[in-house]
């Protein structure tokens, strides 16, 4: 067997640690999408940076690259299927923040906030295709999109009956 692979880091942190307007933006994300920590969206960044840059290279490669990549960004709900190379330049990070598995429990309404979303992903509670996924980050294929179900919730005990507390 050969040797694991060198472990990298997956996102670059910012230039200037204390810039006002981009600490404001990011707490404001990290709101709106129920994150733990800024590295998410460090990450998040970082990928979309990496689509950025295939979609700059296959710009100028073959063709069949091209149809390739875009089917796979396809696949992942970022691009509609009539899209072409400019459409890729132009995607955000929340683009890639809503293909999120937590933001997508939330709009689906299985879960009362955004907060509550990740809790239930993190405890387990929810299958896509017959497998639990404890991951919120995990992006949602637009096919695994309509398997996404809630198991249901166990039923804790009352302590005390209603009519107990009547009396």
């Amino acid at each position: 067997m050969g040797e694991p692979k060198k472990s990298r880091k997956k996102f670059t942190r910012p230039k200037k640690s204390h810039d006002k307007e981009r600490i404001d933006e990011e707490k404001k994300i990290t709101e709106e999408y129920g994150l733990k920590n800024k590295k998410e969206i460090w990450k998040a960044e970082a990928a979309i940076t990496r689509i950025r840059s295939q979609a700059k290279k296959s710009i100028v490669g073959e063709e069949e690259g091209k149809i390739k990549f875009m089917n796979r960004l396809i696949k992942l709900g970022l691009i509609k299927p009539n899209s072409e190379l400019d459409d890729v330049l132009g995607l955000t990070l929340k683009n890639w923040l809503d293909r999120r598995l937590q933001t997508i429990v939330y709009k689906k309404g299985l879960a009362n906030t955004i907060k509550h979303a990740r809790q239930l992903i993190v405890h387990r509670k929810v299958k896509i295709k017959g497998n639990r996924v404890n991951i919120p980050s995990y992006i949602v294929k637009i096919d695994e999109e309509k398997e996404i179900e809630i198991l249901k919730p166990i039923k804790i005990k009352k302590e005390k009956s209603e009519e107990e507390n009547v009396d």
